[in-house]
């Protein structure tokens, strides 16, 4: 008995420890092979959104998965047109493991493959052993939703989150309405035209939305009236949302009744605005500020009227003068001292409020610097200045940094840096990041920071020609 209480919770401790790897593929796949338990594991961890790992190139291995969980019979017919074993068996249900359900995904997999019977698939995936915790309607779904979901609408009982378009069709619609009221997230994807002005309904219907992400297209003019409709529907839930992002400046004044919110990601992707509902914009819980595009006066405003909650702040994709960027650096080291991790482009002249920055927001975690050059080849970095601040005046928590830049440090620029940062925090190596699209430089570099890697004062080191390659606060 004492012997089955421990590999209860050894294999409890280990399912804790994977579900934290859940975002990291490449670590999952390699613990699949440690042993049966950990493998077993691990099956439901991948399985559970097959569809994030669905990149151009591997649908195929995914779809013969998915055939082999068909009937014998069809099996047998599309044996010869793939790469399967009509008698062979998966090791394990796959299937049952998925709790996010992507028709779009689904319909990807099979665009090309004409001998399959579309329905036969999405009867694997809905039926009544499912219990999805997430739905993706593509555009422009041509299937009947209702005869889909009929008969097993208990599988969608425990729905937490809905991705669809504003012009699915009355059929979908009504059947969303239906199974969406126990969802907590919403994804709602505005089209130019062609919008179903029922879609009221879809918003109405769930208790407690606490997170709405309502996209655009980019550079596509929409229907404001429609647009304003859909941000006064959203007021239902204004005193639960914590979460909001938007890609259009709102048509209404809907940002000012989300009091409580917690987290706010605007994207400007169409023509420039001005976004003046964010002047005197009061968010007191905001934690996490994320902004594309948007005018750096709007977002001084906002970021003054927060309470001091604000963790992360990532402000990129906007040309801005010295006068208005001097002015948002002193507002954010002066109203946001909990700040962990912060994006943001420092112009050349405001350098030395960097220090200000460090001293202040002393339990800053992560640092991404965008310098001045990236936005004007002609100025001229001295990086000594900025090393020495930062080597001076990090705090202990400060360890992951990423520099987006159009020309890089000369190497003794590198070893003051790495130097100095050894004699103030000789206990904390750096994870480094570096960002540019033209890499200049040869080999030296990449030795120079492999030597400080081998001596522990850097951890890890990542180059990459394109902000893209990762998360703005992966490292």
């Amino acid at each position: 008995m004492i012997f089955i209480c421990q590999s209860k919770i050894n294999r409890d401790i280990i399912y804790l420890i994977l579900q934290e790897l859940q975002d990291d593929k490449k670590s999952l796949y390699s613990c699949l092979t440690v042993n049966k338990t950990w493998s077993e594991i691990v099956i439901p961890i991948l399985w559970k959104n097959p569809w994030k790992y669905l990149r151009k190139g591997n649908e195929t291995l995914l779809l013969n998965i998915i055939i082999l969980h068909l009937s014998n019979e069809s099996r047998n017919k599309l044996s010869k047109y793939f790469n399967i074993n009509s008698y062979q068996k998966p090791l394990f249900n796959y299937i049952n493991f998925c709790k996010y359900l992507n028709l779009g995904g689904i319909e990807r997999l099979l665009i090309s493959k004409s001998l399959i019977n579309i329905n036969e698939i999405f009867k694997i995936f809905i039926n009544e052993n499912m219990k999805f915790t997430h739905l993706y309607i593509p555009h422009k779904f041509n299937y009947y939703f209702m005869d889909l979901i009929s008969g097993v609408e208990k599988g969608f009982s425990k729905l937490e989150f809905l991705s669809c378009n504003t012009n699915i069709n009355d059929d979908t619609l009504i059947g969303l309405v239906e199974i969406c009221k126990s969802i907590k997230e919403l994804e709602l994807y505005v089209e130019p035209c062609n919008n179903n002005d029922e879609i009221i309904k879809l918003i109405d219907s769930p208790k407690k939305l606490i997170n709405i992400r309502f996209l655009t297209k980019p550079y596509s003019s929409n229907d404001e009236l429609f647009c304003g409709i859909l941000e006064n529907s959203f007021i239902k839930h204004a005193n639960h949302l914590q979460y909001f992002k938007i890609t259009k400046q709102p048509t209404t004044k809907i940002l000012s009744s989300f009091i409580n919110l917690k987290s706010l990601e605007l994207y400007d992707n169409s023509r420039p605005m001005s976004w003046n509902c964010l002047e005197n914009l009061s968010l007191p819980y905001l934690q996490i500020l994320k902004a594309t595009g948007i005018p750096i006066k709007v977002l001084t405003s906002l970021i003054d009227h927060t309470n001091g909650h604000l963790i992360e702040i990532k402000i990129d994709h906007i040309s801005h003068n010295e006068i208005s960027n001097k002015k948002i650096i002193q507002t954010i080291y002066k109203k946001c001292p909990n700040l962990e991790y912060l994006k943001l482009l420092f112009i050349n002249n405001n350098i030395l409020e960097l220090r200000e920055l460090l001293i202040n927001c002393n339990h800053l975690i992560g640092l991404y610097i965008i310098f001045e050059d990236v936005w004007d080849v002609n100025v001229m970095i001295d990086y000594n200045i900025i090393f020495k601040i930062l080597s001076d005046n990090s705090s202990i928590s400060l360890f992951k940094l990423k520099f987006y830049y159009h020309r890089e440090p000369e190497l003794k620029s590198f070893e003051f840096f790495f130097d100095n940062w050894k004699i103030r925090i000789p206990m904390r190596p750096i994870l480094l990041q570096t960002i540019q699209y033209h890499v200049l430089y040869g080999s030296e570099h990449f030795d120079l920071i492999e030597k400080y890697k081998k001596n522990g004062i850097v951890k890890k080191y990542e180059n990459a020609l394109s902000e893209n390659t990762f998360q703005d606060f992966e490292w």
